[in-house]
């Protein structure tokens, strides 16, 4: 950054960026904030305005005298239920077994040949459509509800991949080998719900779970639910109102 003057109480890393409260956007003189590629380096326009909101939200309560990095808005996560109707859903519930899409690049003795040749050719409508569809759903996460569950294991009957059982509660390195589909990814936490009316458990193998909802639509009693993830970034605007 060597346009940003280097006699006003800035300190600068390796890089000659500006040092920064990555939370704040705020430099070591306290009065100066930045934002985009000035801030921590190359990034997208997505972070961009990302950070031209942190950084606004920063000098708002600064001009205020508060503190900018105890007083901010909080961030945080929710879930959404996704369901519409008995059967319907606001999301494409069918499990689609294709792998991920490799983006078509142009051929090397074309691209290599001509600095103006674009190297990614993009996906066509359909590929660009499919791909899309699997970010869509990317978040909708399975959610049980025990107090709700009757035990019937219409969810353990319809579920494609084994991945739900009920059994006694036990310590993890017993109950990993007796589910409906032993568990053997140590890395992956089991889903375990609280003791239902037989004394019983819900487990689930998050690592092999498609998340296509099935389990949610043959429950009867709504015990599980399918619930998106939805991120709350503070946003100036809002904030200030």
């Amino acid at each position: 950054c060597p346009w940003i003057e280097r006699d006003i109480g800035i300190e600068f890393d390796k890089w000659d960026c500006p040092i920064l409260d990555e939370d704040t956007l705020q430099s070591t003189n306290p009065e100066i904030f930045f934002g985009g590629d000035s801030a921590l380096g190359p990034e997208n326009i997505i972070w961009a305005s990302a950070h031209a909101h942190k950084a606004a939200i920063s000098m708002h309560l600064f001009c205020q005298g508060k503190n900018v990095k105890e007083e901010r808005p909080p961030e945080g996560v929710n879930l959404l239920s996704q369901k519409m109707g008995i059967h319907e859903w606001s999301y494409d519930a069918e499990h689609d077994p294709s792998v991920r899409h490799i983006v078509p690049h142009a051929d090397k003795e074309v691209s290599l040949k001509n600095i103006k040749v674009e190297v990614e050719l993009g996906f066509d409508e359909k590929l660009g459509f499919d791909e899309a569809q699997r970010c869509l759903n990317c978040d909708v996460q399975t959610v049980f509800t025990d107090r709700l569950c009757i035990e019937c294991d219409a969810c353990v009957d319809i579920c494609p991949m084994d991945c739900i059982s009920f059994t006694d509660n036990a310590e993890e390195s017993s109950m990993r080998p007796v589910l409906m589909a032993p568990a053997t990814n140590l890395e992956q936490d089991l889903y375990v719900s609280g003791h239902l009316e037989t004394g019983r458990v819900m487990v689930k193998d998050e690592d092999v779970c498609l998340h296509c909802g099935l389990c949610a639509e043959r429950c009867p009693t709504n015990a599980w639910d399918m619930q998106k993830s939805v991120i709350h970034i503070p946003q100036m605007g809002s904030y200030a109102e």
